[in-house]
């Protein structure tokens, strides 16, 4: 998560200090009014116990006494089981309602950082491709440069615009996604060579890792191809962005008994036990987005997790030998979903 500015830690601990004062003042006038009606309760009590005592007195009726006694003893008794019922439903009302808004509010609170943290990191990731393209073809207008050289900047400017078509396409997405408004694609799908070709087309883009394949021939299923090619890019490129340069990334589809498995292995720093059911939500990024130095929008986990979802596979996060992450794509009963 990213890092709260000053000005809003003030602002939260102002608003979690007023709820917890609201919240302590009315138990506290719950339990004042149980105090009073208690008081109340023992007061009649012995006014109907000192009339009675009056009346017997003149009466010299002394059985019947008793029996008023006992009569006056459990409508006391019923009284006090009255409102101290009533007392304890009314306080296990407010506490489940202060848990419910409590829990409500943080939660409002915690999105909108995550938005403002996904706000400052797609400012980034807008500006940062952007201005490498103007710089590259700036200098193909100023300058006569030779063909080679033209032709790295050209490839830059592509890789750059490339980026951008990738954060157009996972924004628009996660919104068609929140609204429930996209409806995938289906056709029949070579998918073997779908992820070769889109393994091929990744290492060509990227000069810092190396992409290796191991992917079973022959597979075929129905599905939605810019979907499943969005799944494997973002998949590679979360590797891409926090293996360190030089290692070698993994893509992997195997059967493992009647069920298909595409896996996604790197050889970076591992996810914490903790941040694995985290870092499929929306806008969840791990660290501090002040000192993060990986590039991002929190969203791309989210997409492959609902196009995983779709499609109707699971996704799961495992340690990687010897060391860093692996993702785990498993589609079961696959003789059911082949074509």
């Amino acid at each position: 998560m990213g890092k709260q500015s000053s000005s809003e830690l003030p602002s939260k601990k102002m608003i979690t200090g007023i709820y917890v004062f609201v919240l302590v003042y009315t138990v506290v006038q719950l339990l004042w009014w149980g105090l009073l009606l208690h008081q109340q309760s023992v007061q009649i009590a012995k006014y109907e116990q000192g009339a009675l005592v009056h009346k017997m007195n003149e009466l010299h009726h002394p059985a019947e006494f008793m029996q008023e006694m006992q009569r006056l003893h459990k409508e006391q008794q019923m009284r006090t089981f009255k409102y101290i019922g009533e007392g304890v439903i009314f306080l296990v009302l407010i506490l489940a309602g202060a848990a419910i808004v409590y829990r409500a509010v943080w939660k409002q609170m915690k999105l909108g950082q995550q938005q403002q943290n996904f706000m400052m990191a797609v400012t980034h990731e807008l500006k940062s491709p952007i201005a490498v393209a103007k710089l590259n073809l700036e200098t193909l207008r100023r300058h006569k440069l030779d063909e080679e050289k033209q032709r790295k900047l050209l490839d830059a400017t592509i890789r750059e615009t490339n980026r951008l078509d990738q954060l157009c396409n996972n924004i628009l997405l996660a919104s068609q996604f929140e609204h429930r408004k996209y409806q995938p694609f289906l056709e029949h799908l070579d998918f073997s060579r779908l992820l070769k070709d889109s393994v091929e087309e990744l290492q060509c883009r990227t000069v810092s890792h190396h992409i290796d394949s191991d992917i079973m021939p022959g597979v075929e299923l129905q599905g939605d191809k810019f979907m499943i090619t969005l799944m494997l890019n973002n998949l590679v490129e979360n590797a891409i962005k926090y293996a360190p340069k030089g290692t070698n990334i993994h893509v992997k589809l195997f059967r493992s008994g009647d069920a298909l498995k595409l896996v996604v292995s790197d050889e970076g720093e591992g996810i914490a036990q903790e941040e694995r059911n985290k870092i499929f939500l929306k806008f969840y990024r791990i660290g501090n987005e002040n000192t993060r130095k990986s590039k991002g929008s929190g969203l791309g986990l989210y997409l492959t997790r609902k196009i995983v979802e779709q499609h109707g596979g699971s996704i799961t996060v495992k340690d990687n030998t010897p060391k860093g992450t692996c993702f785990e794509i498993t589609w079961h009963d696959y003789s059911v979903q082949s074509v």
